[in-house]
Formats: C-alpha cells, structure tokens, sequence
C-alpha cells in the first residue's frame, strides 16, 4: 500500500445477500413507532445496533486485502489524515478515459456508502465476466470509502476540529469569526469539529481570508478542514491527470420516514433519493458566467442512469427500488457542498441520500440498503461504460417522485 449495468456484476450477488439477512434483528431490540409530520410512520430502534459496520480499524486492513486480491487492478493509496490523524483513503481501478470519483462517510454516521465502495471494488477487482472487463476498459474508478473517520469514529456528523487548531493552520484567520458551519458540539458529543460537506469552493485554489468569515450557507465554503483539503485534492489531481473528471458521487443518509408522493410505490417509504447540484433558481444561472462549465442537465443523466438502473435490477414494486428524488425547490442553493464545487468544475455530481442513519435500523434493513446503493453504483458505472449516460434526456429525472416537498408536481 503506497502513501500518497444495473447487471453490472449479476444477480447472485443480490440474491444470496437477502437470502442472508433473514431476522438478524435482535430479540431484544424494542422498534417504536416514530410520527414526522408530512413524512409518514415508521420504525426506529431505541436501542440501536452499532455492529456490522466497517470500523476506521478495519478499513485499511481491508483495502490493503482488497489490492492483494486483485492480482494488480486495485491500487490504494494514502493521500492525506484527518484532522486527528487518521489516514485517508483512496481506492483506484479500471484503466478507462471517463473518471468516477465516489466518496463515501464525509458525515460520519453515515457508512452504507463505505460498504457498498468495498463490495464493488472486491468485485471488480476479482470479477471477469464481460460486464466487468468492460466497465474496467471503460472507466477509471476512484473510490474514497471514508473521509471523516474521526467523526465515523464518534458515530456523528462532523469531523473533530477546534477552531484554535483552524487557526493554527491557518494563521492569517487568527481573531476571525469562526466558519458559519463550525459547531462547538456535536451529537450529543461536546467537541468542536466542521460539517465538511460545507466546506468547499469552486475555486479549487482558494486559500481562506478572514476577511470571508463567517460566511451564509448559500455561499462557497472555505477549506478550512484537512479532509475536504485532501477531496480537493484528488479531484484536481484526476483533471490535472485526465483533463476532466466525468462524474462525482457523493453517498449520504437521510431521514428514515419518508414516504413517496405519486409513482408506482406511492406511499411506501423510500429508499434511495437522488439529487444533482443545489444552485439557486434558473438551473445556477446565475453562476453560469464564472463558471461556464456548468451542466445541470448532464447531472440529472447521471442520476437518471442510477435511478433507472436500479429499478430495472429489482423491479418497480421491489423495496429496493422505491427511488425518489431528493429535496430540491428551486431556490436551493448550497454553494459550499462538495458536489456544487465540482459540478461548477464541469462535473456530473450526483446525490445519493439513503433512507435513515446508520443506527436507524437492523442488519436486514442495513443490508437491503447497502445492496441499493451498490446496484446504483454500479449500473452508473456500466452507463459510463458502454455512452448509455449520454444518450439518456435529463428532464426524464422529474418523472421519478419526490416525498411531498414539490408542491410544483401536484
């Protein structure tokens, strides 16, 4: 280890998973009921289950496994350290011109996306049917399983970062305003740290000012943590590399009692929403001429080519396709999310919000949904793959549905 088709993989795989997950909820493991207004019911444990998931611990042992494994495909690397000092992680494969950059865990309580990464790049790296050989001819992955193992390790959103050691590396903000997105606590947890997907800039080679500080949530964030740093940097390593990074995919978890509005599986709760960039009304117009590269609509191919892939795998009336698309009015505007920055780059960014956190639910549900972003994951792959993403029209995102916010579709 160096320092530094929605039939993609077949249907065994899928299978033999939810053959597998047969009542592994604990006897003792008490759901009750939990009412959000306009999301519907749904169950929640008040004791959750914290085992299963890939530890900070694991992680490397397991990469470093993974690359073994792969007679040569898989290269990891070191490319940075939290702000703790833990090391950050990218996994690489396929020798293709289109480049897909996923990162997974950005909040750390979020990890369905961690083990969906280390089940596709096993695959990948042991698999030679022609699905496989294609998407490895193809495109060139570049997996980041976890990039907020300090806050992963805490089991909550932000990372772990005073605002004195912000400071110490940044020197020209002493006696600043810290950042709008700095919190001095976090669930339940009284230390300081950053909510990282806040803290990017389409200027790729912004260095902070106090003179920016504190900032609005609309606006560009300010790299001010060494784990949206290290992002950053692999992203402008790939362009310097490529030219261009087709595709970044940013894996997230959401609220557990969504329920679909319209479609084929109205009123069940939902899976997997999808998003593309939050840029404020007219599709970012109005950032359209500093950054002339933008292209919501081929973000909404993307998303469209994970959407329709994983319906296509399951059916539309499996749970694991009950896909919908993520909150997303109009005058959303989140400049300082990593996937606006890299979409104003030129980018395709593509949202995958998971139903509930990762203490939500059991192994059953844990795994259902892990499988859900891995068939999505990899039907993006083989739509990259094969140019079907280009041929897809990105208006036919908005006949997926949503959960009730989009009072335009009514």
């Amino acid at each position: 280890m160096s320092q530094k088709s929605r039939s993609l993989f077949g249907a065994l795989g899928a299978a033999t998973m939810l053959c597998t997950m047969v009542s592994a909820l604990p006897a003792s493991a008490t759901p009750a009921e939990s009412n959000t207004p306009g999301q519907g019911t749904c169950k929640t444990w008040e004791d959750p289950q914290f085992s299963g998931w890939t530890t900070y611990e694991e992680l490397g042992p397991r990469l470093e496994a993974i690359e073994s494994n792969s007679k040569g495909r898989v290269e990891v690397d070191v490319v940075g350290q939290s702000a703790q000092g833990r090391d950050l992680y990218t996994a690489r494969i396929g020798t293709g011109d289109r480049v897909l950059l996923v990162q997974s865990a950005i909040h750390g309580n979020e990890r369905t996306g961690t083990e969906a990464l280390l089940h596709i790049l096993k695959k990948l790296g042991s698999s030679n049917d022609p699905a496989t050989l294609r998407a490895l001819e193809g495109v060139t992955l570049v997996a980041m399983p976890m990039v907020n193992p300090d806050g992963g390790e805490l089991n909550r959103r932000t990372n772990v970062m005073s605002w004195e050691k912000t400071e110490s590396l940044h020197p020209q903000l002493e006696g600043s305003t810290p950042a709008w997105y700095h919190r001095t606590s976090n669930g339940g947890i009284n230390l300081p740290g950053f909510d990282l997907n806040r803290d990017f800039n389409a200027d790729l080679d912004y260095v902070p000012q106090a003179a920016d500080l504190p900032g609005v949530q609309e606006d560009a964030g300010f790299f001010l943590a060494p784990e949206s740093q290290t992002i950053r940097d692999v992203y402008v390593d790939l362009r310097e590399e490529f030219g261009a990074v087709d595709a970044v995919v940013d894996l997230h978890h959401m609220g557990p009692c969504d329920v679909q509005t319209g479609g084929e599986q109205d009123g069940k709760h939902i899976s997997v929403a999808l998003d593309y960039p939050p840029l404020g009304v007219n599709d970012g117009a109005a950032y359209q001429q500093d950054w002339p590269l933008l292209d919501q609509d081929k973000s909404r191919r993307y998303a469209l080519a994970v959407a329709d892939g994983i319906k296509d795998s399951y059916g539309s009336q499996s749970p694991l396709a009950a896909v919908g698309r993520y909150f997303h009015p109009e005058e959303r505007e989140y400049a300082g999310q990593g996937r606006s920055a890299f979409a104003l780059n030129g980018s395709a960014t593509v949202l995958f919000e998971v139903r509930g956190q990762s203490d939500d639910f059991g192994q059953k549900m844990k795994g259902m949904l892990v499988e859900t972003v891995e068939t999505g994951l990899e039907s993006l792959i083989d739509s990259m793959a094969t140019g079907e993403v280009d041929t897809l029209d990105g208006d036919d995102f908005f006949d997926y549905p949503d959960y009730g916010w989009d009072k335009t579709s009514d």
